[in-house]
């Protein structure tokens, strides 16, 4: 179990804008991946989504930091992603955590791909008005 989220995330970490077409090779035809911004069902899908997210980010990076086996067939993926939009931060490097609940089949290929993270963190803290009002509320809650 813990040898497939290793092999996964090595694979995952290694995809670009330019290499896509390899998706294939870990998910399958039906997959059904969702994170706190989308919910995209079937590969094709899934290509669309990451190769519209690699054409607006300048750099994007995942270092995998944790391998949580569940059962047979089922585990998080612990991560840290870096990114540099050109619209956020002024175009420096953003990093964010969060981690993957993954569900595979018997052939090996992820069926069931779900992402956890702050989508704040990741995206409405570094717009630039939105971010101030924002980081104006946390203070404010906190």
């Amino acid at each position: 179990m813990s040898d497939f989220l290793h092999d996964f995330a090595r694979r995952f970490a290694s995809l670009d804008a330019g290499n896509l077409h390899r998706l294939g090779e870990l998910y399958t035809s039906d997959v059904h991946f969702t994170d706190p911004l989308h919910e995209v069902i079937g590969l094709d899908a899934l290509q669309d989504y990451f190769a519209a997210l690699y054409a607006n980010v300048e750099q994007l990076d995942f270092e995998f930091i944790g391998f949580d086996p569940v059962r047979d067939g089922e585990g998080y993926l612990r991560w840290v992603m870096s990114y540099r939009h050109p619209s956020l931060k002024r175009g420096r490097l953003i990093s964010l955590e969060g981690c993957s609940l993954l569900r595979w089949n018997a052939e090996g290929k992820v069926e069931r791909h779900r992402d956890f993270f702050d989508a704040g963190a990741l995206l409405y803290e570094h717009v630039p008005l939105l971010g101030t009002a924002i980081r104006w509320l946390q203070r404010r809650l906190a």
